[in-house]
């Protein structure tokens, strides 16, 4: 079987000493390179993630891949007290932090007025007060059911659908053996998030 590029068991490097547990524990000891591989591994797909998650507003005031740049800084200088158990529970924890730095965002951007002059002809391109609502309400329900969702099913939920790991990376995150059970396992916690969504 052909390893892929960069394949840590492919460079004679410890599959162990790769794991983001064991880099965790590494940054906590002050290690720079760990740093960057943990930054190289998480940073692209949360930026993506967070990318939509950003009100347009905001946009302006705090650019997404810088403001997700820093979350990850602060939060990875912040680690020393954290205790993560497994792989997965580590972007649990980044996804609520850029999370939480988003509202942060979002709330300081609504006590600022707009500077912009209005012109009349100009119409709203933007959704109506109704469906902004209703899609505040369905983002808050989501997030609601998916907090209340077992450590294990939210973390392949996020990893797989919000932060688009392949079923190898989630194999990993979440130990399992293979692809193909931690496909099982993603779409046993999918069915439990639907289930819940319809209660």
């Amino acid at each position: 079987m052909k390893l892929p590029d960069g394949d840590p068991r492919d460079s004679g490097v410890d599959v162990a000493e790769t794991t983001t547990l064991y880099l965790v524990e590494r940054v906590k000891r002050g290690d720079p390179e760990a740093l960057a591989v943990l930054m190289g591994r998480f940073l692209p797909r949360l930026q993506r993630w967070a990318s939509g998650r950003l009100p347009g507003g905001v946009r302006d005031l705090a650019d997404t891949s810088d403001l997700v740049q820093d979350v990850l800084l602060q939060s990875f200088r912040k680690i020393e007290g954290q205790d993560f158990g497994r792989d997965g529970a580590l972007q649990a924890y980044l996804r609520q932090a850029i999370l939480n730095r988003i509202r942060d965002e979002f709330r300081k951007a609504r006590r600022r007025p707009d500077v912009a002059e209005l012109e009349s002809a100009q119409p709203d391109e933007g959704p109506s007060p109704l469906e902004a609502a209703i899609g505040r309400q369905a983002l808050d329900r989501y997030e609601a059911v998916l907090a209340g969702l077992r450590p294990g099913d939210r973390e392949a939920i996020i990893a797989r659908i919000e932060l688009g790991f392949t079923y190898d990376e989630v194999a990993q995150l979440l130990g399992k053996s293979n692809a193909n059970a931690a496909r099982m396992a993603v779409e046993r916690a999918l069915a439990r998030l639907v289930e819940q969504l319809r209660t």
